[in-house]
């Protein structure tokens, strides 16, 4: 399987393919655009009705913050930040809740054991169970577990689709847990990964990426989902949106795909300020559909 997504990027000299799958090597500014979101992600922080670092686990990462609204039974979102499995925190993202609780959406930032302190299982397993957490527990701060959208940006899109391949099943849940799902500037097969440099924290082994490769897994949810990605993307990484929109629509699925021009892997999540933008257009009008 692996050898098979290799060809996907055949020719590709090392130095080009970090470039392509390594987003920090395609826009070396990076840190900066978490910067200008500091301001408004402070006052997220500081929303007084937050509820910060409910456990959903035992480890120290398989935290989430919740931000309620205040009508009651109302439509809830998961969101699943980035940084390729092995970086990032839920602190950095609370901006995204203000536009939702503006719009009366309940929002759950979450936290995920990240690697190399566990392997790419563990980082999976982890967001699927702050998922069944918030499908059980989340009417106690407000929220209607039967209107549960999620989104997610770079591996946190990876973890998205994660949960529409999921048996939720087998965790005593209903199987079309999921009512949509906003999947931005996804990795969905994690294969590319163990030619960059970040594979020195990953160690993804083969049969590590043939279970988390979501291009490959069937999906057995298929809501509405939409599938973002910027057009200043390295053009091998806009194309795992394709892919897995192809994926999705070989086994009966309908998503929507959008290139964003002007934005990069790291600007476009600057969109979940933006009631103008593909993303939050997008989310919005998903969970509003399941009101």
């Amino acid at each position: 399987m692996q050898a098979e997504a290799l060809r996907l990027w055949h020719g590709l000299s090392p130095e080009e393919h970090e470039y392509h799958y390594n987003p920090q090597k395609a826009v070396p500014e990076f840190a900066k655009y978490r910067a200008l979101r500091d301001k408004p992600n402070e006052i997220a922080l500081a929303c007084p009705t937050r509820v910060a670092d409910v456990k959903y686990g035992s480890a120290k990462l398989h935290t989430l913050d919740i931000y309620p609204v205040a009508q009651p039974n109302a439509p809830v979102h998961i969101f699943f930040h980035g940084g390729y499995w092995r970086t990032q925190d839920k602190a950095n993202f609370a901006y995204i809740a203000t536009p939702l609780n503006q719009a009366g959406i309940c929002t759950v930032i979450a936290n995920y054991a990240l690697c190399p302190e566990v392997n790419l299982d563990g980082v999976v397993k982890s967001a699927l169970e702050a998922i069944a957490w918030t499908a059980r527990n989340i009417a106690t701060y407000g929220g209607d577990p039967e209107q549960l959208t999620l989104s997610g940006h770079s591996a946190g899109a990876h973890l998205g689709a994660a949960a529409l391949a999921t048996d939720w099943t087998a965790y005593g849940l209903p199987a079309q847990l999921l009512k949509a799902a906003t999947l931005i500037s996804g990795i969905y097969d994690p294969a590319p990964a163990v030619l960059t440099s970040v594979n020195a924290e990953l160690h993804l082994t083969t049969e590590q990426i043939a279970r988390h490769d979501y291009e490959r897994q069937p999906p057995l949810i298929l809501c509405p989902t939409q599938i973002i990605a910027g057009g200043r993307e390295p053009w091998q990484f806009i194309d795992q949106s394709y892919r897995y929109a192809h994926h999705l629509h070989r086994h009966g699925g309908d998503p929507g795909v959008a290139v964003s021009p002007g934005f990069n892997h790291f600007s476009i999540i600057d969109q979940y300020l933006d009631l103008d933008s593909d993303v939050l257009r997008a989310i919005l009008r998903m969970a509003k559909r399941n009101v």
